[in-house]
């Protein structure tokens, strides 16, 4: 993972709270549900928005075809394809300002990749679904809520499971990652609930290019997964949590 994208992450997080800072002058109203965040555990679901995103470093190899020329292909993930995510959060109070969370999660999406042959200029397309189950273990930082909002960000790794992954395509992925995650929100008392809008850039650590292809009948296939040297997974999450 590179520093850019974590700086540009942190920069929205840091101008997103920013907007919240001019509410610091505002009159005090009367709080719905004022006792709720004494509770030391607190119970949710979520429903969301996902895409997921894959960031491929290519091999440059030649792949020596049955006419015995060499074909170099490079792959790449030119698009976002939106999915949806649904899960259930548990959060543990640790002070007034920090909370445990942990949020099972499944996230279901696509990812499309498309592979090109430099010399020919060929084209093939392939589309990987995906059932991520991830399981988030985070700490959520907050400063004291002000009227009925309460801004926060939120920080922790996702021990993440690929439950449909399908062995005989072209490229493969391992089924196991962790992503370590960054994001930022607020919480919105209402008479009878709270309302957590949030938006997480999720950030795979581990090379998750499956290079074991005895699964593969035909061996031609092996020229688009030896066209990768490295695959790193990318997920952005845009939910709502109700509590």
């Amino acid at each position: 993972m590179t520093n850019k994208p974590v700086l540009k992450c942190v920069f929205l997080l840091l101008a997103g709270l920013g907007l919240f800072c001019p509410a610091l002058s505002q009159e005090r109203k009367i709080q719905n549900r004022p006792f709720l965040d004494d509770r030391i555990w607190h119970y949710g679901f979520v429903l969301g928005v996902n895409c997921q995103d894959l960031i491929l470093e290519n091999s440059g190899l030649p792949f020596i075809n049955e006419h015995g020329g060499a074909e170099y292909w490079y792959s790449t993930a030119p698009q976002y394809i939106p999915g949806f995510s649904v899960g259930v959060l548990g959060e543990y109070k640790l002070s007034d300002y920090v909370s445990f969370r942990v949020i099972p999660t499944m996230h279901f999406g696509d990812r499309k990749l498309v592979f090109r042959e430099q010399t020919s200029g060929l084209s093939e397309e392939q589309y990987l679904k995906s059932t991520l189950l991830s399981v988030p273990f985070d700490l959520k930082i907050s400063p004291i809520r002000f009227n009925n909002y309460r801004p926060y960000v939120v920080a922790g790794l996702a021990p993440t499971f690929d439950l449909t992954r399908s062995k005989g395509e072209a490229f493969l992925l391992e089924n196991r990652d962790c992503m370590f995650e960054i994001g930022m929100g607020c919480d919105f008392y209402y008479q009878f609930f709270k309302l957590i809008p949030e938006i997480k850039f999720c950030f795979g650590m581990n090379d998750i290019h499956e290079r074991s292809r005895s699964d593969l009948k035909d061996l031609s296939l092996l020229k688009y997964s030896n066209s990768v040297n490295k695959a790193l997974s990318r997920m952005i999450v845009l939910a709502l949590y109700f509590e």
